[in-house]
């Protein structure tokens, strides 16, 4: 069972979607990313630079004749963080559930 363990870092919408996709794959292409998440080149390189800063990610570039081509994937702190995040959101919802005011029939 994973704490529940709300993360700052990865909670805004671009981040949470970016951590969530790489959740669900061992590596993932960069073209694929921006694709996926609108991003141009450039947002999504400072988006994987904040979480690689962070050691939530980790990148892998390949020579492919004159390009790069750039992968990313999780780090297990990365995964960890993701999966404590998202406990966190569940219990919060939890709570609401729990504690909000029925209406009236």
């Amino acid at each position: 069972m994973t704490a529940a363990r709300f993360d700052e870092l990865i909670h805004p919408s671009t981040r949470l979607t970016l951590v969530a996709t790489l959740a669900a794959a061992d590596w993932v292409a960069f073209a694929y990313l921006k694709d996926h998440l609108g991003l141009s080149d450039s947002a999504l390189s400072k988006q994987l630079a904040t979480l690689e800063a962070a050691g939530y990610v980790s990148t892998d570039r390949q020579p492919t004749g004159r390009r790069r081509t750039v992968r990313a994937r999780l780090t297990q702190p990365g995964r960890a963080a993701f999966d404590g995040h998202v406990a966190a959101l569940q219990a919060i919802v939890s709570q609401t559930n729990n504690t909000a005011p029925q209406p009236n029939s």
